[in-house]
């Protein structure tokens, strides 16, 4: 009995110390915008376009800081949990964003070797917020995954959410801003 106590003991104080470590870094590892600040109002330029919206929909400037030691590349995804779907609205996927890069740009190219997966809109570049008319204020989460990986290729055709779960599994720390918009 005391065999069973003692390694379900070293299991938890494992998990733990799996948890702590993975956490440690989290304050530090921060991610800002010169477009907005964290629960603002998204800016007309990233709103989308089309849909009933008219914004310039350009993905919007970020930067982030902190990165635990390790990150071999960096992950990014715009979610929107507030939109009318059991899994939310898939706004960008990029991944495989080197480690040396800490920035990108408004309205910025994205190349090789970074890589982004199809969005909820059905293409691979950034869609902008454009809630349905009446939905009410939407969160748009903008998070950034360090990865213990250099790359992660999805599987074609995976959906958005099936691919935020896999970088998540390789996620080292994580960090989020956040913006706000709403349409009468």
């Amino acid at each position: 009995m005391n065999i069973l106590r003692n390694l379900f003991l070293i299991a938890i104080i494992s998990i733990l110390g799996v948890f702590f470590m993975q956490n440690s870094n989290a304050e530090s590892f921060i991610i800002t915008s010169n477009n907005f600040s964290n629960n603002d109002t998204m800016p007309n330029s990233l709103i989308h376009s089309h849909f009933g919206c008219t914004g310039g929909n350009k993905s919007p400037h970020l930067k982030w800081q902190g990165a635990p030691k390790g990150t071999k590349s960096f992950a990014l995804i715009v979610h929107d949990p507030d939109a009318p779907r059991p899994t939310g609205w898939y706004h960008w996927i990029v991944l495989n964003i080197p480690a040396n890069i800490t920035e990108l740009k408004e309205g910025q190219q994205i190349n090789h070797p970074m890589l982004q997966a199809k969005n909820d809109f059905g293409s691979v570049t950034y869609g902008g917020a454009c809630p349905p008319k009446g939905h009410g204020v939407h969160r748009y989460n903008f998070t950034i995954y360090a990865l213990e990986s250099a790359a992660l290729l999805p599987t074609p055709g995976s959906a958005p959410d099936s691919i935020e779960r896999q970088v998540k599994k390789h996620a080292l720390a994580s960090a989020t801003i956040s913006a706000t918009y709403g349409r009468e």
